[in-house]
């Protein structure tokens, strides 16, 4: 999947597609809430238009204070933004996503609002989200995505990640993130616009 995991609030996202998780990966539209922990309701619109049921995700702008993630504020913003989600179940009601497909490419430019400095991190990965009716939810992936983590937030120590190869990401009903690496690495990315 590919999205940003955020924990700020939004309201016409919940993250990416896939893993994309500030948590920080981006959450996918009508997900309960991403890698980088937006929040958002879902709605059984648009399921199944566009070719096989796929839809755009577009990924939402982020603006993280300084402390949230990393030491200084950043502003996170899509610069290439091809993400796509298909519904594969909706809860018995009807009108509440369960399980989702996200692919596409998927470029976050992340910048130093502070000095200016900005790194692009390839979030583009493929995942398999699963939604619970608590918030908390599932990311199966393969690929990169952005991670965010919060101070105490996750298993990772607070920063941004680009994390890649076959992996979990478990986000709780409180936001906390478990990063389970099957194969592959979790880069941190704050150092790299410091």
């Amino acid at each position: 999947m590919r999205r940003i995991l955020f924990s700020a609030a939004s309201t016409a996202l919940a993250a990416v597609t896939v893993l994309a998780l500030t948590g920080l990966a981006a959450a996918p539209a009508g997900a309960a809430s991403g890698p980088l922990g937006s929040s958002g309701t879902a709605g059984a619109s648009g399921a199944g238009s566009g070719q096989d049921g796929w839809e755009p995700s577009p990924t939402p702008t982020y603006d993280l204070p300084a402390g949230s993630r990393c030491d200084f504020p950043v502003h996170m913003a899509a610069v290439v933004d091809e993400v796509e989600r298909r519904v594969l179940e909706y809860a018995p009601d009807g009108s509440t996503v369960r399980r989702a497909a996200f692919r596409g490419a998927l470029v976050l430019r992340l910048t130093n609002t502070a000095t200016g400095a900005w790194y692009d991190a390839d979030a583009g990965g493929r995942s398999v989200v699963d939604y619970r009716p608590d918030g908390s939810q599932t990311w199966h992936a393969h690929g990169p995505v952005l991670l965010g983590v919060g101070p105490g937030a996750g298993n990772l120590p607070r920063d941004l990640y680009t994390v890649d190869g076959v992996y979990t990401i478990d986000i709780g009903a409180t936001g906390y993130r478990t990063l389970t690496i099957e194969h592959g690495s979790a880069e941190p990315l704050c150092a790299k616009i410091a």
